[in-house]
């Protein structure tokens, strides 16, 4: 009796499992299968370059559609509306089995590569963390290129969100997904009354931007091909260049200027940049208190870094101001651009620009980090501590853009920070056990949980991590993932609550 007891627990808990994972996984196949029709672009690009590559791309496409179809046949039967929870695992989900599907090609046309490398490359490219591993990207065959930057494209603004645009169409609910997969402090927020509305809208003015920076850099020089891969990578903060030398391969002052007013506009919250086209009106950005902190802090660290590297020799004045302006946009907003070598400033410099990293990225942005509302939010509640502890008996309300932000949210925010901070001590602590300097270590999991690109020391920005190892370079995989959705989305998984009913 014992044992028919233990055989029907196990066989209880083995059902609950699958009940519970097979209706996401029914949603990963459907989306994973309109996925899969986006290596149409490549393939085309391939055509018109005869560089070879059609093949892979044809087998990925073939793979990826079979596993996706028989998928989603089998879990037909679990088919149901999406719950609060599920959102977390679905999200989780869909960037590992997006990030598998965008690796093959580099698998398959690149058979040195190895898994390992080309899975970092793909989730390198999805999280717009622009951290290569490939060492002759001149010759890199075009298609390929291509790939990669659409990779970053996508993944700026969120698979998840076009996946929410089109959700409906299939039957599914799209809450839930698009709420764990924004970043942000208050996900509620819509600019329409319908999910999908809100996702259309936010592609449709990340379209625009992405095509004006494109004939924006087109007429300042580059050819039609590194226009449209670096207007790709440039609003999507990916940061991935066609070139090994990144940005310095053009040496030109009006490129950089394109890249870096494109890189700060994609790190605005984009419902700023969809009001101010509906209004024809640019009050809105200078409205957000967010918008007014990234502005004034990045105008003030240029001008502090420019005279600082003038008053040391490193540069002339007009040299200073110049690569500062766009390696601190860059690397400050977590793009991962670069037009020189900044690992040779003194360490203090570049440091600075790491530490942006964390903070600078809008909420609602395609950047990565705390981002600056989840800093303002402490700094205001920190504040208000202060005031507290001269006078107990105050009555003070802290606001963001004039709304009242509950404790209960700031606790939110303090948890979060908590989290990701010891998320980057913790991995630093993992890549130097696994043979990393300290440096190289600390820049690393900084640039990959801020999707910001390079670091310093060894994965510096005249090096890749192409020469870590594989340990080291899975670790900083899951520092990418971890950053891109924001910690907690991953973590819950893990948790003994989210399991129970």
């Amino acid at each position: 009796m014992s044992h028919f007891s233990n055989r029907f627990t196990v066989h209880h808990k083995a059902s609950g499992f699958v009940n519970k994972i097979a209706p996401t996984a029914h949603i990963v196949a459907k989306t994973g299968f309109l996925f899969s029709l986006l290596l149409l672009a490549p393939t085309v690009v391939s055509l018109l370059y005869m560089d070879h590559v059609f093949s892979a791309f044809a087998v990925t496409a073939a793979i990826s559609m079979s596993v996706c179809a028989l998928t989603w046949l089998l879990t037909m039967r679990y088919n149901r509306e999406l719950r609060p929870r599920d959102g977390y695992t679905l999200v989780f989900m869909l960037w590992i089995g997006f990030a598998l599907i965008a690796c093959l090609p580099f698998y398959i046309y690149l058979p040195g590569l190895g898994f390992t490398n080309a899975y970092f490359e793909a989730i390198s490219g999805l999280t717009t963390t622009g951290a290569t591993i490939i060492t002759s990207l001149d010759t890199l065959a075009p298609s390929l290129n291509f790939w990669r930057h659409m990779l970053n494209w996508l993944g700026g603004m969120g698979i998840i969100v076009l996946a929410v645009a089109v959700m409906p169409m299939l039957g599914v609910g799209g809450t839930q997904l698009f709420k764990a997969e924004i970043p942000g402090v208050n996900k509620d927020s819509k600019m329409a009354p319908r999910i999908s509305e809100t996702a259309k809208r936010l592609w449709s003015v990340y379209v625009l931007f992405t095509f004006v920076t494109l004939l924006a850099l087109r007429l300042a020089g580059m050819s039609w091909f590194d226009a449209v891969c670096h207007a790709m990578s440039a609003f999507s903060l990916g940061g991935f260049s066609t070139h090994d030398n990144s940005i310095s391969y053009f040496n030109s002052v009006p490129i950089e200027i394109i890249l870096s007013i494109a890189t700060i506009l994609g790190a605005i919250n984009f419902t700023n940049h969809f009001n101010a086209l509906q209004k024809k009106s640019l009050r809105y950005y200078w409205r957000d208190e967010e918008v007014r902190v990234l502005l004034f802090v990045l105008l003030f660290s240029i001008i502090g870094i420019s005279l600082y590297l003038w008053w040391h020799s490193f540069y002339s004045l007009g040299e200073a101001f110049r690569y500062t302006a766009f390696n601190l946009i860059s690397i400050g907003l977590a793009n991962g651009y670069s037009d020189t070598d900044f690992a040779k400033w003194p360490l203090i410099a570049s440091l600075w620009m790491f530490f942006l990293a964390n903070i600078l990225s809008n909420g609602g942005s395609a950047g990565g980090g705390i981002k600056t509302v989840r800093a303002l939010v402490l700094f205001k509640f920190s504040l208000r501590e202060m005031l507290l502890m001269l006078h107990p008996n105050a009555v003070s309300m802290v606001k963001i853009n004039g709304s009242h932000i509950p404790d209960r949210r700031a606790l939110t925010v303090m948890a979060f920070v908590f989290v990701y901070v010891i998320t980057i001590i913790l991995f630093s602590f993992a890549l130097m056990m696994s043979g990393m300097d300290f440096l190289s270590a600390l820049t690393a999991a900084i640039s990959c949980i801020t999707n910001a690109g390079p670091g310093l020391g060894t994965v510096g920005p005249a090096n890749n991590f192409a020469f870590l190892s594989d340990l080291q370079k899975w670790l900083c995989i899951i520092i990418m993932l971890l950053g891109r959705l924001e910690i907690f989305t991953v973590f819950i998984l893990f948790t003994p609550a989210y399991w129970k009913k």
